[in-house]
């Protein structure tokens, strides 16, 4: 079934100012995972939402709670996220990663102590909208093997990086975007594939008689999703962590994974944001456009198949659903709607 975009915006706003989300929140968290959900990426879009909840009633998401600051060191700031809502934080602290960069050529802000931030695209284009170049990432819970172990030691830490993109012909998306876990697929992609009673197009992990498989329920009932690139995922893994709790001096991977072993025990994290102001560049735009045209001649190894840059299939599928609606899985719709 599809919905329109107002609608799922509405009632998603609806229901946190519901559960003692107050307006402005309400209204700037249920408009990120809808305009998340608009761009085809439902897993942290709608599909998140009753996990929100959960975690509001539960105590763990202190949802009017907005961050505050802990030092600043130039173009550099640390702020408490204080358990707050993880979008509307993540927001913020990009925010003001962009307002750095403006003055300082480049900004960064470490977050710690906040929540789940839905899709960290999000962040990215938000950069790139102020005309920025971002960078940002999140840990997680230990959700992930380290690379040659059995058990889920570090966290798939998703990684984005983002640039402006002008083409100036009116159809373009306005960035080349990279948005990925350092899983091969993420936990949301596994429980979109599983919803939706598809296979993984590659293997994705392990299944509980320790085989590669591209059953997503065989991996989401393990817990060993394969690092991106083996060896070297993991080692990404690790890294962002570390960078991330000596830029916060919040909790590591580690110690997250003492609040339990279910999705709604991942909470407590720490995320890193980057604004690079790519307009003392008089070439950017140009130079942007260079490598994007030389991708896109490439030789398809398929007939008609032309490549696509990095974060190219968002604008036919946005526009797509603004157009016909956005899917929703009627199960998870159903339960929003009686919250």
């Amino acid at each position: 079934m599809r919905i329109s975009y107002t609608t799922l915006f509405s009632v998603m706003k609806e229901r946190l100012v519901k559960y003692g989300v107050c307006e402005e929140i309400a209204e700037a968290c249920a408009r990120n995972l809808a305009d998340t959900s608009l761009c085809g990426v439902y897993s942290h879009g709608l599909n998140r939402f009753p996990r929100i909840i959960t975690l509001i009633q539960k105590g763990v998401i202190k949802p009017n709670n907005k961050p505050s600051p802990v030092r600043t060191a130039g173009a550099f700031e640390v702020w408490d996220g204080n358990m707050g809502m993880g979008n509307t934080n993540a927001a913020f602290a990009m925010e003001r990663a962009i307002t750095l960069a403006k003055q300082n050529g480049i900004g960064a802000v470490a977050l710690r102590h906040t929540n789940h931030w839905q899709r960290g695209g999000a962040f990215g284009i938000q950069a790139a909208n102020s005309g920025c170049a971002g960078i940002c990432w999140t840990t997680t819970m230990p959700n992930m093997p380290a690379w040659g172990g059995a058990d889920r030691r570090i966290g798939n830490n998703p990684l984005v990086f983002c640039v402006p993109y002008d083409e100036d012909d009116g159809v373009s998306q306005p960035y080349v975007m990279a948005d990925s876990a350092m899983a091969q697929f993420s936990y949301g992609a596994l429980e979109s594939a599983q919803l939706a009673g598809k296979q993984l197009p590659v293997v994705g992990g392990y299944d509980e008689h320790g085989a590669l498989t591209t059953d997503p329920a065989a991996i989401a009932k393990t817990w060993r999703v394969l690092p991106m690139g083996f060896w070297k995922g993991s080692a990404l893994s690790v890294m962002l962590d570390l960078f991330a709790v000596l830029m916060s001096d919040g909790k590591p991977v580690c110690e997250i994974g003492k609040h339990g072993n279910t999705p709604e025990d991942e909470y407590d994290l720490n995320q890193v944001f980057i604004a690079i102001n790519i307009q003392w560049n008089e070439h950017g735009h140009e130079l942007v456009r260079q490598i994007v045209y030389d991708l896109k001649a490439s030789i398809p190894i398929e007939n008609g198949e032309a490549l696509r840059y990095p974060g190219e299939r968002e604008h036919k599928i946005r526009a797509e659903n603004l157009k016909e609606g956005i899917p929703v899985n009627e199960n998870i719709w159903n339960t929003v709607l009686a919250l």
